[in-house]
């Protein structure tokens, strides 16, 4: 079943098509804020910004393209999907949060609740790190914000942070009543509804060739999205018997426990790595922005690093250098991700627990080392999947197409969101069906 055919059979259903319909609403009221732009902005200079920056197009590809008009949710959910990933780590740190992990529901509501109380100073303080960018000149442009006063100052930090409250609110309204993962559809909804405007862009930019150039678009899309459900969905299968003994009712013999298998995914980090990655390289160009007005050395060294800190430029050689930390920053946070969402020593223990074991490996540090071992091998293909849709992706396609590698808004990154997204709600719509014919066939 793919996902119109679910679509279709769910809009059959009437709880189903209210929770359809209740998702879509939220979603649309989403997407009018993002619409709607903070007074007083400099959009030639927010252009000009966003069309020198690779890594800042990143960031608004987060925000539903909020961040380059500089809407009420031009944060987005960054601000909460940073604050999410802190908790994760914290729990490896502080004994008290892993105890809350692991206590079921109620632990994962108040875990919730700390997040919740994160985003906000999160939200505040990437909205002042944003207006002390804007307000440095950009170019001829000049500043995106000229000049606001202490009041003007607060109230835009106020209204970016209420804009992430707002959809971090919409979010979990839609997982908790809708269909799907609110956070992640917010992202999707942000991503597919520019999608006509790129596609325009990038026919517009190959004059008398740009109808090779949307072919030449849309086959490097369609492989890659083969790619990415390959991947998203690879998964290595290791072999698991229980040592229970099952008593046949009809013979009164027992039998050895079933055998079945644990799925370990190839890209258990997901795009979080991508996300890390982004952040570390974007620091030193967001903080050398402020700097671009202070006069000296360091007025010289912050323009330096706004040159040639970037993807594609002058400097051939410092171009090469930035993609291969780039590509290693990706790589290497996605072992650290995977070592934090799996934990070999705990998975191990659960299973010693179930009084299941691996045939031919023994129960306890044996079984923990050895899905460690696994685990390490299968991450290596993961991790270079999303180096290579991250860095490399776009340089090949720009190179390809002749679209800058700046422009290439619908990267490897969108379309693995894209992706994701897409099979993780046709899988929950699926589920809700089946449910439905359970219970169909016990009434």
């Amino acid at each position: 079943m793919n996902l119109l055919e679910a679509l279709g059979q769910a809009i059959r259903i009437p709880e189903l098509r209210r929770k359809l319909l209740f998702t879509l609403g939220l979603l649309a009221a989403f997407r009018i804020l993002a619409a709607i732009a903070i007074p007083g902005t400099n959009a030639k200079a927010l252009a000009e910004l966003f069309s020198g920056n690779t890594l800042l197009g990143l960031l608004n590809l987060f925000s539903g393209g909020g961040l380059q008009r500089f809407t009420l949710v031009a944060l987005g959910l960054n601000p909460y999907i940073n604050a999410t990933i802190i908790m994760q780590l914290m729990t490896v740190v502080s004994v008290r949060l892993k105890e809350l992990s692991k206590e079921g529901e109620i632990g994962r509501k108040k875990i919730t609740r700390y997040t919740r109380w994160l985003t906000v100073p999160l939200a505040m303080l990437q909205a002042f790190g944003y207006l002390a960018l804007f307000e440095q000149p950009v170019g001829n442009a000049g500043p995106i914000i000229a000049n606001p006063t202490a009041a003007t100052q607060i109230s835009i930090i106020l209204t970016l942070t209420a804009g992430t409250v707002i959809a971090m609110w919409l979010g979990e309204l839609i997982t908790e009543y809708g269909v799907g993962n609110g956070v992640s559809l917010i992202i999707f909804v942000g991503i597919i509804g520019r999608l006509p405007a790129a596609i325009v862009g990038y026919g517009g930019t190959g004059g008398t060739a740009h109808i090779i150039q949307i072919v030449i678009m849309a086959i490097i899309a369609v492989a890659v999205t083969a790619g990415v459900i390959e991947v998203q969905q690879a998964q290595r299968k290791v072999p698991v018997q229980s040592a229970q003994r099952v008593l046949n009712v009809r013979t009164g013999q027992a039998a050895q426990g079933r055998r079945n298998f644990l799925p370990l995914r190839v890209n258990a980090a997901g795009v979080i790595p991508i996300i890390f990655a982004i952040s570390i390289m974007t620091f030193p160009t967001i903080f050398a922005n402020l700097f671009q007005s202070s006069g000296g050395w360091t007025q010289s060294v912050a323009m330096w690093i706004t040159t040639n800190w970037q993807a594609t430029g002058g400097n051939i050689f410092l171009n090469v250098v930035y993609n291969a930390i780039y590509f290693l920053l990706v790589m290497g946070f996605t072992y650290f991700y995977t070592a934090i969402v799996f934990d070999p020593v705990d998975v191990a223990d659960n299973l010693k627990k179930q009084s299941t074991f691996i045939p031919g490996i023994r129960p306890g540090r044996s079984t923990a080392e050895y899905l460690g071992k696994v685990m390490g091998r299968i991450t290596l293909a993961g991790a270079l999947f999303l180096a290579l849709i991250t860095v490399v992706l776009p340089l090949l396609t720009s190179i390809l197409t002749g679209v800058p590698s700046t422009s290439l808004y619908l990267g490897g990154t969108a379309i693995l969101i894209v992706v994701g997204v897409a099979l993780d709600t046709m899988k929950q719509i699926e589920t809700q069906l089946l449910m439905r014919q359970y219970k169909g066939f016990i009434k």
